[in-house]
């Protein structure tokens, strides 16, 4: 399925749908908890957000990591990105998918300039666009994961942003590291993009794309 062909929604349609059918699951973005660099405590946050306030929906999430086996993975729109098109390349990445049901899917990603939440189809379109332009070292590969299983296995100590040296590459989070009763540190399970290996299952961006994206037929 080419993602350029697929069927937008109008603003007019996406407000009447998100009014009756979808909750909102979070407050402005700017409100959420948010470290630059640390995409994945960032949705970990989101999760454990959810779990406290609206535990209902959480059946209803998933974690998406975004990356490759060289760790180059191209996407547009990031805050980050310094030319018009925002085009960031990340070793990987982390966000939240709402999945209401087989045809309505909302990507909460706190680094993107999309608005807070995004439908998915309009997400994928300008964020991944497509591989097939691209060389096979950027294709995009993602291992979904259900939020209540991140948020029950994940754990990092956060090794990973600190030099040699021991000092940090980036300011980590206030709050203590994420580690559960059997681990302090996995996240490169989560990063990771072999298949049958590890949490979650592992797509590329077609098979992605179908997953959470149904057009009526």
């Amino acid at each position: 399925m080419s993602i350029n062909a697929q069927v937008h929604l109008t603003n007019n349609e996406n407000n009447k749908k998100n009014d009756k059918t979808l909750k909102q699951l979070f407050p402005k973005r700017d409100e959420c908890s948010h470290v630059s660099c640390y995409c994945e405590e960032n949705v970990w946050k989101l999760c454990q957000d959810v779990s406290l306030r609206i535990p209902e929906e959480l059946d209803r999430c998933f974690i998406v990591f975004i990356s490759n086996p060289c760790r180059t993975v191209p996407l547009w729109k990031q805050r980050a990105g310094r030319e018009e098109d925002r085009l960031v390349i990340w070793d990987y990445h982390v966000i939240f998918l709402y999945s209401w049901d087989n045809k309505t899917c909302l990507v909460y990603d706190l680094d993107s300039e999309l608005p807070f939440p995004t439908f998915f189809h309009k997400y994928v379109t300008e964020t991944f666009r497509t591989d097939q332009v691209l060389k096979s070292d950027f294709h995009r590969f993602f291992r979904v994961v259900p939020a209540k299983q991140f948020l029950q296995t994940f754990a990092s100590d956060r090794r990973h942003m600190k030099r040699p040296d021991g000092s940090w590459i980036k300011p980590p989070p206030p709050y203590p590291a994420i580690c559960t009763p059997t681990s302090t540190h996995n996240l490169d399970e989560y990063i990771n993009m072999d298949l049958g290996v590890g949490p979650g299952q592992v797509f590329n961006l077609t098979d992605f794309v179908q997953r959470f994206y149904k057009i009526n037929k």
